[in-house]
């Protein structure tokens, strides 16, 4: 029976109601093989109402088919479509999906290194494309009436996520914005910003999945339910209580696991045995005894995954049946053939292929395009049954399973080891529970020693997260806005940013308890009011006299420390000191002067009383006089009793005296401020109040409070319109190097962009300013195309590792061509701290040595070796990901200056000398 004859009568009629007033989707749904969700039918409908729309909804519960019915509304309209994603995978994807769906001339691809039907009316493209597009004014915009932004919660991404913001805020206004987002908790906020910069937009939230998740702990050899209630999202909030039991039983019992040992099974700790958790190869076989299979194990680290494929391969593990291998080899073979026969050894090919071909495989960032391509289809499939991943598989791809495992709930995020936040634990976990296809989705933590499930708990039913916005601007935005609408109407715009959107929003908190101060300030001001004169005036006197008092005091210790520390440098062997204070007071002799050129001095010394010890500054509150002097042996042992013993006797038989204590010091008494401010004060006439005391607490109230006040105020000011004063600050910056000038004529007292400034406005990189720089100085003019390439990827590189930029380059003109950069670097950098501007990246050296020797022509098993010899630890993904940054920011020099200079000419040849091989494969 079809879900349409199973409708009662009244959604029957509402059914129809909806057809008829929405014939577009009436007629986009009928080409469906499933009915839509009420959300997805609610965001269509708005759509063909002519409203913008954003959508939160769940991963896997269908959001892009909203982005497929603009695709649908764009045809049927004669207009464009454009559909945008964040990553070159998720762009191939949806371009393959609306190629079968609407015909390889109705739709293009454009992700920077691929261009395919570029002017077709439906075309998939990374966002930074789009945002070149808006800013080169492109003609491809003509005619454009919708643009799909998949994944726009990306906007929080902390390196690229002002482009989101940059497209939204510079579409045209008739162009209908489709936003499409992971579920975030402040969907209503990011929907008033929408209608705020975007007009009428509707906002359709969805928190239900389409398929229910299980949540679990595997403890040792047990697969306990986490929650103890009867739903699978553990409605109750209850945790299972046996689980937290047979974790606490394990926990008493044992020390955690750190891989295997030499010997025996014990450690330290509580002395019972090292607890083990079940490995890798166990965890999927018990995943295929209980049929939970496909699965996607979180590793959380590139080697771990690489380790857990061997390991299942040692094991012996299979997972697929002969004719499934079968499969798998003809998909691979496809997918593979225009691969080197040359660098099938050095990619892993035949390990990676046997792999596959057993049923499982590793995905993360260091895989060959080819090869994460291929895993990906294969799992989609079901040829592949179990994936270990990191998490840059849970960022878009369409590959959901049937479980989730996260080994650890810590990950490594380039700076630190930091806990999973319960947003990251949920869009990992969201892959679990495939529509249509599973009944529910099971997500499992492993446990080990010290992970307590209150923790689990907490992510697994913490269900959504803020989307914050990571927009600042920056050089090359600063330019295309000044070009474009000039510098106030650019000031404008970023006020309209959603950064500051959320920035005004969080000081409104602040302007209330401010405003609630200043009443209290009010009731303050009442309270030591007093009859004889202004309370105010002689409250501000007495905080001027403490003040001075303790500004004296600081000036006093200070000096007498300092004083005292020079007269301790002076010490020689032999001087008889006197102790002031202290237990050790009275006469003593110094054994060593103990000087130190890094610090204070610490002279040794052996009291009348024969303690030996050193002394400091401290125990001085005034300079050290030398009393006398003894003569001593030239060797001295205080740790001898016998020698203390004999220099006590030596310093007595010496006659020396102490002198009579030392005055304090003056200086308070003397002051002419202070005493002029004492004096004032006395003659106030509140001096004479009978209540004074009362209302000086009152006064000295008030003036805490004021001071805390003044405080907030100052964070709120600094907070609204940040991002305009830095746009400010760079303008200043841009106009002092040259990229910015005054205007003259029409643009009188206007900011115009200069010759160089239209270069900066085309470089597109995190290094933007110092690439405009090298160009403009002319530091890489003399350079040839492996040359070139070498240098140019110092600006595209970053090592994964933290510490000094230290790495093997060629000498000669790369050498000096690379030190010309950093030295433009370094003044660059100086100029940002001076203008308060966060700093450009350091340029980083690390990839020099191998683009150089690839684009010389040497073979991919010789760049590869030559990188792990030098302790590089590159992949071949690694290396094909790098090469291709190198490619875009030397198509995009090659642009600037045109292929009629020579650098532009040398860019264009370095460019074709990296294109081939496994590169030329991953542009394909």
């Amino acid at each position: 029976m079809s879900a349409s004859s199973s409708r009662t009568p009244a959604e029957a009629y509402a059914a129809s109601r909806r057809r008829a007033r929405s014939p577009k989707l009436a007629e986009f749904a009928a080409e469906l093989s499933f009915e839509l969700d009420p959300f997805q039918t609610d965001a269509c409908a708005a759509l063909e109402e002519g409203h913008g729309v954003l959508l939160c909804a769940p991963t896997g519960a269908g959001k892009t088919v909203v982005g497929e019915f603009a695709v649908h509304l764009a045809l049927s309209e004669g207009r464009k479509c454009f559909y945008t994603t964040p990553i070159k995978a998720l762009s191939n994807q949806k371009f393959a999906d609306l190629t079968a769906r609407y015909g390889a001339k109705s739709v293009g691809l454009l992700t920077g290194d691929t261009s395919v039907n570029g002017n077709a009316p439906v075309v998939v493209m990374t966002t930074e494309v789009l945002r070149n597009m808006l800013y080169a004014r492109s003609g491809a915009l003509e005619g454009l009436g919708y643009v799909v932004m998949d994944e726009v919660h990306y906007l929080a991404d902390r390196f690229r996520g002002a482009v989101w913001e940059e497209v939204i805020l510079h579409l045209p206004e008739w162009v209908n914005l489709v936003s499409l987002s992971a579920t975030v908790s402040n969907a209503e906020e990011f929907g008033e910003w929408l209608v705020a910069v975007r007009g009428d937009t509707a906002v359709v939230v969805d928190e239900h999945r389409p398929v229910p998740l299980w949540q679990h702990m595997l403890v040792g050899n047990r697969m306990l339910d986490l929650f103890a209630g009867s739903e699978p999202s553990g409605i109750e909030l209850r945790i299972n209580p046996e689980l937290v039991r047979r974790a606490d039983e394990i926990g008493r019992h044992h020390t955690p696991w750190h891989g295997p040992r030499s010997r025996g099974g014990r450690g330290s700790g509580n002395g019972g045995p090292r607890f083990k958790p079940p490995s890798r190869v166990e965890v999927v076989e018990r995943l295929d005894s209980q049929g939970l299979l496909p699965a996607i194990v979180f590793v959380f680290s590139r080697a771990g995954c690489e380790a857990a494929v061997s390991q299942c391969v040692r094991s012996g593990l299979r997972l697929n049946s002969e004719d499934e291998i079968a499969e798998v080899r003809r998909i691979v073979d496809s997918k593979t053939r225009d691969l080197p026969d040359a660098d099938l050894t050095v990619l892993g090919f035949w390990e990676w292929k046997e792999a596959l071909e057993r049923g499982f495989a590793g995905h993360h960032a260091g895989l060959l395009p080819a090869f994460k391509e291929t895993v990906e289809e294969l799992f989609l499939r079901g040829l592949v049954k179990a994936v270990f991943a990191t998490e840059t598989l849970a960022l878009g791809i369409n590959m959901p399973a049937r479980t989730v495992v996260l080994e650890k709930l810590v990950k490594y995020n380039g700076e630190a080891h930091v806990e999973l936040t319960p947003g990251e634990y949920t869009q990992l976990t969201g892959r679990a529970g495939r529509r249509g296809i599973d009944v529910e989705g099971h997500a499992v933590v492993v446990w080990q020693p010290g992970l307590d499930p209150k923790q689990v708990a907490g992510l697994a039913s913490t269900r959504t997260y803020p989307l914050k916005s990571s927009f600042r601007p920056g050089y090359n935005m600063a330019v295309n806005l000044v070009d474009r609408m000039g510098a106030v109407q650019a000031r404008e715009i970023l006020e309209q940013s959603f950064a500051q959107f959320q920035a005004d929003r969080s000081v409104v908190g602040l302007s209330r308890r401010v405003e609630r101060n200043r009443e209290a300030l009010a009731g303050y001001a009442e309270s030591m009011t007093c009859h004889l004169g202004d309370f105010t005036q002689y409250a501000a006197l007495r905080k001027q006299i403490s003040d001075r008092e303790k500004a004296l005091s600081r000036q006093n210790s200070a000096a007498r420390r300092n004083e005292a520390a020079h007269s301790l440098e002076q010490l020689r062997k032999g001087d008889v000191i006197a102790v002031p204070a202290g237990r050790r007071s009275g006469l003593a002799i110094v054994i060593d002067p103990g000087l130190d050129a890094m610090g204070e001095p610490r002279p040794l010394v052996v009291t009348e009383d024969r303690w030996a010890g050193r002394l400091s500054v401290s125990d001085f509150p005034n300079p050290v006089t030398v009393l006398g002097r003894v003569r001593l042996p030239k060797q001295v042992d205080v740790r001898s009793p016998r020698s203390r013993r004999d220099l006590a006797s030596t310093l007595r038989a010496a006659g020396i005296e102490l002198p009579p204590r030392v005055r304090r010091r003056t200086g308070v008494d003397d002051d002419a401020d202070l005493a002029a401010a004492r004096r004032a004060l006395r003659a106030h006439p509140c001096h004479g109040c009978d209540d004074r005391e009362n209302h000086a607490r009152w006064a000295e109230r008030y003036q805490r409070l004021l001071s805390e006040t003044e405080q907030v105020e100052r964070k709120v000011a600094a907070t609204t319109h940040s991002l305009a004063r830095a746009f400010d600050r760079i303008r200043g910056l841009l106009v002092e190097r040259g990229y910015l000038a005054p205007g003259t004529g029409e643009k009188q007292g206007e900011q115009v962009v200069t010759e160089h400034g239209k270069r900066l406005a085309r470089l597109y990189s995190e290094s933007d300013l110092l690439a405009a720089e090298c160009l403009r100085n002319g530091v890489w003019d003399r350079l040839n195309p492996a040359e070139l390439a070498a240098v140019v990827s110092s600006l595209v590189f970053e090592a994964r590792r933290d510490g000094p930029i230290e790495a093997r380059v060629p000498g000669g003109a790369v050498e000096d061509a690379l030190k010309a950069t950093a030295q433009l670097w370094a003044e660059l950098e100086g100029d940002e701290r001076h203008h308060r501007l966060e700093k450009t990246r350091q340029p980083d050296p690390g990839f020099a040595w191998t683009v150089y020797r690839w684009v010389r022509g040497e073979s991919l098993e010789k760049v590869i070796t030559a990188a792990d010899s030098a302790g590089q630890e590159l992949s071949a993904g690694d290396f094909v990901r790098w090469c291709r940054q190198v490619i875009d920011l030397l198509d995009q020099i090659r642009d600037v200056m045109g292929e009629g200079s020579a650098v532009g000419a040398t860019a264009r040849e370095a460019v074709k000398a990296i294109r081939r091989g496994v590169v030329a494969l991953a542009a394909a």
